[in-house]
């Protein structure tokens, strides 16, 4: 191979070098920030496509324009009422300016760093300004109670002019207040890093173990409370229906009385009318079988009998002797 073409090839790489090395392409989740002998130039390029540089002299230093992720560690934090909790959080945030980024943070490592100090503190502040409950709970609403909550009460058998369950306590602002809280906080100390912090939440908050013991007996007193209504509003249900059970009985049973009274008197009334006819037919009959009633009623086998000659039943007895 003649030296005049192994020359041409060396030259052709050498332009070919050169010329990757003096352009650069920026991806649609890229932006970039041009620097020379490691000082800031010109302004960062958000727009994808290909662009020039001096090669071998600037250097492009590429961030992500997505969305990124803040994963914090779980930190054991005290409230205001002095109630220590286990506070898991997570946070989505993006570079806003990469000329700032770079020069304050220079990378996302060191973003995520400074994210640490400042979401975590700000976190810790906020906790500390602020009760158990106002952490733990969104609202001050009421309790839902399902029907599984009943334990085998219908619903149709509660009160409905009961009043409805409510919490012994009050929320001021909540969790997700107290989370905006955070977010604001932090993101008026993120304005000349460079960053954005977008979205602030609690992942999980857990209890200490004396917290958690406290607060089971919390729910356990809350439940008994729950019941200790259910089964008021029962007895006094139940007392309802026994008094509409008395008072029916008794509207019955004095019905059926007035209805015996009126029968018998019925009756009474027809026998003296059967006896009356029977004494006009025969009046001495009448009054014979009268005296016999009279005698089987107050003669037993005890009784000493005396009759004068001159008394009827006397005259009777002597005349069926045989």
């Amino acid at each position: 191979m003649r030296p005049t073409t192994i020359a041409l090839a060396l030259l052709g790489l050498a332009l070919l070098f050169a010329g990757s090395q003096a352009t650069y392409i920026v991806s649609e989740s890229e932006q970039a920030v041009l620097t020379q002998f490691g000082k800031p130039i010109g302004e960062p390029v958000t727009d994808p496509g290909l662009n020039l540089k001096v090669p071998f002299v600037q250097t492009v230093h590429r961030f992500d324009k997505r969305f990124l992720e803040w994963d914090g560690e779980r930190n054991q934090l005290p409230t205001r009422d002095k109630r220590f909790i286990f506070v898991d959080t997570y946070a989505r945030w993006r570079i806003s300016d990469p000329l700032k980024f770079f020069q304050r943070l220079r990378d996302e490592r060191g973003a995520q760093s400074r994210l640490d100090d400042i979401l975590d503190g700000e976190t810790r502040n906020v906790i500390a300004r602020h009760d158990l409950i106002e952490v733990v709970r969104t609202s001050s609403r009421d309790f839902a109670i399902d029907d599984e909550d009943l334990d085998g009460v219908q619903a149709a058998a509660v009160d409905p002019d009961a009043p409805p369950l409510e919490s012994d306590f009050v929320v001021g602002l909540g969790r997700q207040a107290l989370a905006a809280e955070v977010l604001e906080a932090s993101q008026s100390r993120t304005e000349d890093l460079g960053i954005e912090i977008l979205d602030f939440q609690f992942k999980r908050i857990n209890y200490v173990e004396a917290v958690r013991t406290e607060v089971y007996s919390r729910m356990i007193s809350e439940r008994k409370r729950i019941a200790e209504q259910f089964r008021s509003q029962g007895t006094g249900e139940a007392a309802r229906i026994n008094g509409e059970k008395e008072r029916e009985l008794a509207k019955i049973t004095s019905e059926a009385f007035r209805q015996a009274e009126q029968i018998r008197g019925t009756a009474d009334a027809e026998a003296a009318r059967i006896y009356a006819d029977a004494y006009n037919k025969n009046t001495e009959l009448y009054a014979f079988l009268r005296s016999l009633e009279t005698y089987k009623d107050t003669v037993d086998n005890e009784t000493v009998l005396l009759l004068s000659t001159g008394s009827e039943l006397f005259e009777y007895l002597e005349d069926s002797s045989p």
